[in-house]
C-alpha cells in the first residue's frame, strides 16, 4: 500500500513537474543579448552624437517617421502626412493608438515640446543643426528668437503642421533620426535630469529602459503599450557594450551575445572560415576620417594639412589594416547617393610615390623635416581597429619628419573631449549617414554643428551650402551645389577622409530579421529569435 502510494506520488509530481516545465517553456521570455562597440553616453535624445546612441534610442522612442528592417520610410507616431505643393509644409496625422509608457497619449504638442528643446540653447543638442531647414529654427537655437516663432505648431492634439525656408528632400528621411523623436514634457518637469534614469524613463517606443549597469549592459523589455506591441517578438533586449573586438568574438561564440556590431578586422579571415556566412561584410553610408584642428597652430596652414593628408597610404590601410572591408576614401561624401558625384582629392588619381614626393617638398618648404620634426598627436578611441590605423599612419608619416605620438581614450571620453572642443591636433572620427543625402557628411563641418571637431570656418564653403539650401525645388541643381561646396571642403582640408565604410557585424543564425542595408539600421522590434 505504501509502496503503490509513493509510486503514486512521484508519477503526480513528475506530471506536474512535466506540465510546470512545459508552461514556463511556453511563456519564456525570449531575449536578445545585442553586443555594441561602446556604450552610449546618454538615452536623452536631445544629447546624443553617436551611432551607438542611435541604435539604442531607435527601441525606446517612435518619431513621426521611423525604418522598417530594410531601411526603408514607415508610419512612426504618425500614420500619414501631406506635403503642401510648394514643398515647404508638411501636415502630419497622428495615430489615435499612439501613448507613452505611463498610458498617457503621444500628441502633437509632444513634438512640438521635444523640437522647441532641441533647438534650445541651454539644451546645448549637438544635432540642433539637423532641424535648420524648419523655419526660425537656426534663429532660436542662435538666441535670436523666442521657440513659439518656429514653424512647428500643434493645429490640434493629433495633427503637427511643420513649415520649412525651402523644400527640403531629404526631410521626412531626417525625422527618422533620434534628434526628432518626442520626449515626454510632464516627465521631464517633474524628474529634471533624472528623467532618463532606468525605471522613470517615459518612452513612447516599442521598449522601454529596465536597467543601466555601467560597462556592463542596458536592459529593454517590451513596452506593452506599444502600437504596434503584438507584433514585436523579442521580450527583452540587452545591450553589452563590449569596445575589445576580440573578446567579442569569444563571448559570441560562447552564446553570451547573438549579434555584435564590429569586428576585428585583422582577423577577418580566419573569423569567416570560422563563422561563415554569420559574418556580414558589405558597403554602407559611411566615411572614416581624421578631424584636424584647423584653428590651431600650425594646423591652421592649409599646405601643411594637404601634405599631412596626401602623404597617407589610404590602399595600405583598406588593404593590409582592414583586411579590405574598408574601401580608399577622398571625399567626406562617399559613393552611392543617387544623383550625386563626391568631390574628391586632387591627389587621388596620383600614385602614392608621387604624392609622398609633393608632400615632403611642401614640408620641407614649411621648415620641416627628419633633423626638425613636426609633431603631431593623434587621439583616437578605444578599437584594435583604430589603434592598427594609427600605427599605420604613424610609420607612413615618419620618414616624411612628422613626428607622430598616439594617445588612446574610451568611446565616451573620446567623443566628450571632441564635443567640447578640446585642445588636440588630429582625432580619430567617423560619420554615418543620418539620412540619405550628402548634406548629412557636409553639414557636420559647417561652422556652427555641434560635430565640427576641427573648428573648420569657411565662408566660401558656408556660402555654397547655403545656396544648395535654396536650390531644394530643383534636385539636379541642389546636387550640383553640394558636390561644389564639398569641393571646397576638401581642397581647404576641412577634415582629413581617409575610408569609405562597410558594416562589419556577426549575426547568430538563430536571429531572424537582421536585415543588411546600406544605413546599418536594425530595429529590435522586428527581429525574431529562435529558442
Amino acid at each position: 500500500m505504501l509502496k503503490t502510494m509513493l509510486k503514486a506520488t512521484v508519477f503526480a509530481s513528475t506530471l506536474a513537474l512535466a506540465s510546470g516545465a512545459f508552461h514556463s517553456a511556453a511563456f519564456a521570455e525570449v531575449v536578445y543579448n545585442r553586443g555594441s562597440a561602446a556604450e552610449p553616453e546618454t538615452v536623452d535624445p536631445h544629447k546624443t552624437s553617436t551611432v551607438y546612441e542611435a541604435h539604442v534610442l531607435r527601441d525606446l522612442f517612435e518619431g513621426l517617421v521611423m525604418q522598417d528592417a530594410k531601411a526603408d520610410l514607415i508610419p512612426g507616431a504618425a500614420e500619414s502626412w501631406t506635403i503642401s505643393d510648394d514643398g515647404k509644409t508638411y501636415t502630419f496625422k497622428l495615430r489615435k493608438d499612439a501613448v507613452w509608457s505611463d498610458g498617457s497619449p503621444v500628441t502633437a504638442d509632444d513634438f512640438v515640446y521635444a523640437f522647441h528643446r532641441l533647438e534650445d540653447p541651454a539644451t546645448g543638442a549637438e544635432y540642433a543643426s539637423m532641424l535648420y531647414p524648419v523655419v526660425k529654427a537656426e534663429d532660436v537655437n542662435k538666441g535670436k528668437a523666442k521657440p513659439e516663432e518656429m514653424g512647428i505648431k500643434a493645429v490640434d492634439p493629433l495633427t503637427l503642421e511643420v513649415k520649412l525656408n525651402a523644400p527640403t528632400p531629404y526631410f521626412l528621411e531626417m525625422l527618422t533620426h533620434q534628434a526628432a523623436y518626442p520626449v515626454n514634457k510632464a516627465s521631464i518637469e517633474k524628474l529634471g535630469a533624472e528623467w532618463v534614469k532606468p525605471g522613470k524613463l517615459v518612452s513612447n517606443g516599442a521598449y522601454t529602459l529596465a536597467e543601466w549597469v555601467p560597462n556592463d549592459h542596458i536592459k529593454m523589455v517590451k513596452n506593452p503599450k506599444f502600437h504596434d506591441a503584438a507584433n514585436v517578438k523579442i521580450d527583452v533586449v540587452n545591450f553589452i557594450p563590449t569596445e575589445d573586438r576580440s573578446s567579442a568574438m569569444k563571448r559570441f561564440e560562447a552564446g553570451e551575445m547573438d549579434s555584435y556590431d564590429d569586428l576585428p578586422t585583422e582577423q577577418l579571415p580566419d573569423l569567416k572560415a570560422k563563422f561563415g556566412d554569420q559574418i556580414r561584410v558589405a558597403p554602407y553610408l559611411g566615411t572614416y576620417y581624421y578631424a584636424i584642428k584647423t584653428d590651431k597652430k600650425p594646423w591652421d596652414n592649409v599646405e601643411l594639412r594637404n601634405a599631412v593628408s596626401e602623404a597617407i597610404d589610404r590602399d595600405f590601410l583598406a588593404e593590409k589594416v582592414w583586411n579590405n572591408s574598408m574601401f580608399p576614401g577622398y571625399s567626406m561624401v562617399p559613393p552611392g547617393i543617387k544623383g550625386y558625384t563626391p568631390a574628391m582629392a586632387t591627389f587621388a588619381e596620383k600614385s602614392q610615390i608621387d604624392r609622398e614626393d609633393e608632400a615632403k617638398k611642401v614640408l620641407e618648404k614649411l621648415g620641416y623635416g627628419p633633423s626638425n620634426p613636426l609633431k603631431m598627436e593623434i587621439r583616437y578611441n578605444t578599437s584594435e581597429n583604430h589603434k592598427n590605423t594609427a600605427v599605420a599612419i604613424q610609420e607612413q608619416l615618419k620618414p616624411l619628419g612628422i613626428e607622430v605620438t598616439l594617445l588612446n581614450t574610451d568611446t565616451k571620453t573620446h567623443y566628450g573631449f571632441l564635443e567640447q572642443k578640446g585642445n588636440y591636433d588630429v582625432a580619430r572620427a567617423a560619420w554615418i549617414a543620418d539620412y540619405q543625402d550628402p548634406e548629412t557628411f557636409l553639414g557636420i563641418t559647417r561652422k556652427d554643428s555641434g560635430n565640427n571637431y576641427s573648428s573648420y570656418n569657411s565662408p566660401k564653403f558656408e556660402e555654397a551650402m547655403n545656396k544648395a539650401a535654396a536650390a531644394g525645388g530643383n534636385p539636379e541643381e541642389r546636387m550640383k551645389l553640394l558636390s561644389e561646396a564639398e569641393r571646397v571642403l576638401i581642397d581647404e582640408v576641412g577634415q582629413i577622409p581617409l575610408l569609405y565604410y562597410s558594416f562589419h557585424n556577426i549575426v547568430s543564425p538563430k536571429l531572424h530579421g537582421f536585415e543588411d542595408n546600406v544605413m546599418d539600421v536594425h530595429p529590435s522590434r522586428f527581429i525574431s529569435k529562435d529558442q
